[in-house]
């Protein structure tokens, strides 16, 4: 998994994220951007850093870490030396190296044991949150999180979300996931979602998109106005099929006779029904009532 990438989303979209982790009331995370900066005399870039408006609040550079290294923290401060003589901030500094376990952190150089000692330099380890946090934390939590918790993780996840922040944390979670999982399949996903929220995020869209823009294109080629949409109707169907497998194994040519007779129009409102069916029996049911 790219955890720069995906922590970069996180610090971006959730503000008050780091300053969580460090243990900081939200309210700390006002008057700051957060951007990536790249040192260019030795082409380092920080997984991100937090830059204040007011100078009396520190500037923040963050580190994300899921492997050992010998060298992480020889790098880290060297970075962070290399910014402040390149940039000269007129404001302070601290950093945050997170860790995704204990056990992965190598020992600090005793040349930098000060910066340590003095909490300039904060240590996170995502295994170790609180049980009881925020919903940003619990989003980190889920990075982290074993496989075998994280799908239960996702739907507490998405129980305890606001309705004006659902659409945002839903489609935050999904992504987790995708990048977590890039083997996890579709059925994984839907079953956290309730069709209402799963309508807005790429898993869904994703396999609407592919089957009308197959259609399109199978319209294109052939080129007149009843061809495309006979090619629209192709790609619909298409789509309905990947969904249909993908929820209940192979789809039979019963099924597939059935879908020839649907019009463009029930195809997609099947490829949205779909995701209430619980059973091959569900799916009978509404073919025979359209």
């Amino acid at each position: 998994m790219r955890t720069d990438t995906i922590f970069f989303q996180l610090f971006q979209t959730f503000d008050n994220l780091l300053f969580e982790l460090v243990g900081l009331p939200p309210e700390a995370s006002e008057g700051y951007h957060f951007t990536s900066v790249e040192i260019k005399e030795k082409a380092f870039r920080f997984d991100g850093i937090f830059i204040p408006e007011a100078l009396e609040k520190n500037i923040w550079f963050v580190e994300v870490q899921f492997q050992k290294r010998a060298e992480f923290y020889w790098e880290f401060i060297g970075e962070i030396f290399l910014y402040l003589s390149q940039y000269k901030p007129q404001h302070n500094w601290q950093a945050v190296a997170i860790f995704a376990k204990r056990s992965i952190e190598t020992e600090p150089p005793k040349h930098f044991s000060e910066l340590f000692a003095s909490d300039r330099i904060v240590r996170v380890y995502l295994d170790e949150l609180p049980q009881d946090e925020s919903l940003n934390l619990g989003l980190v939590r889920l990075i982290v999180a074993p496989k075998r918790e994280t799908l239960s993780l996702a739907q507490q996840l998405v129980g305890r979300v606001r309705q004006a922040d659902r659409e945002r944390m839903v489609e935050f979670i999904e992504t987790v996931l995708l990048y977590k999982f890039p083997q996890m399949s579709r059925d994984e996903v839907e079953a956290m979602f309730t069709l209402s929220d799963l309508k807005k995020t790429r898993v869904y869209r994703d396999a609407l998109q592919e089957g009308k823009l197959e259609g399109k294109l199978e319209g294109e080629k052939i080129g007149a106005q009843r061809g495309q949409i006979l090619g629209l109707k192709q790609g619909l169907k298409q789509a309905v099929v990947r969904l249909l497998t993908r929820k209940f194994g192979k789809v039979s040519l019963r099924v597939l006779k059935r879908l020839e007779k649907l019009s463009a129009e029930q195809l997609e409102d099947l490829a949205e029904a779909v995701f209430d069916f619980e059973k091959v029996a569900d799916l009978d049911l509404w073919l025979k009532a359209h």
